[in-house]
């Protein structure tokens, strides 16, 4: 497996373990005014497990195979990245159109920055699996 493709499914296992409760926890969660201590409090806590995870695992991949790390990015690696960033801006434009848009009308608040940070973990979310995507079936 390339070595960016690793780096994919690990910023894609990333997302997984961090947003998913973070989503989840809002979602169940009393709506409560601005600015909440408590849900601010734990987006950083998300935050910061996310960068852990993935200086964590960064890490361990340079330190494993150092030599593939190194390798600077070759033609097809610029290439699925070039397309997985251009699919994953169409997912953001479209949900930052929405949030910024379209919610300012019929909602406020944490709904509006919860559904701004959605966008963009769903944007994030496009652009490891396509590139994951891309890897697999080149391979």
């Amino acid at each position: 497996m390339p070595y960016r493709e690793k780096t994919a499914w690990l910023s894609l296992a990333a997302i997984a373990v961090t947003f998913t409760p973070y989503f989840a926890i809002v979602a169940i969660s009393p709506r409560t005014a601005l600015p909440d201590v408590r849900q601010l409090s734990l987006f950083a806590a998300v935050v910061i497990s996310q960068a852990v995870i993935l200086g964590a695992g960064h890490t361990y991949l340079a330190l494993h195979r150092p030599q593939e790390a190194r390798t600077p990015p070759d033609e097809r690696d610029r290439a699925i990245s070039t397309r997985s960033i251009t699919a994953a801006y169409y997912v953001l434009i479209v949900g930052m159109i929405i949030v910024g848009c379209v919610m300012p009308f019929s909602s406020s608040g944490w709904k509006i920055i919860n559904a701004a940070v959605l966008m963009i973990v769903l944007a994030e979310l496009v652009r490891y699996g396509a590139a994951v995507l891309s890897y697999r079936q080149q391979a």
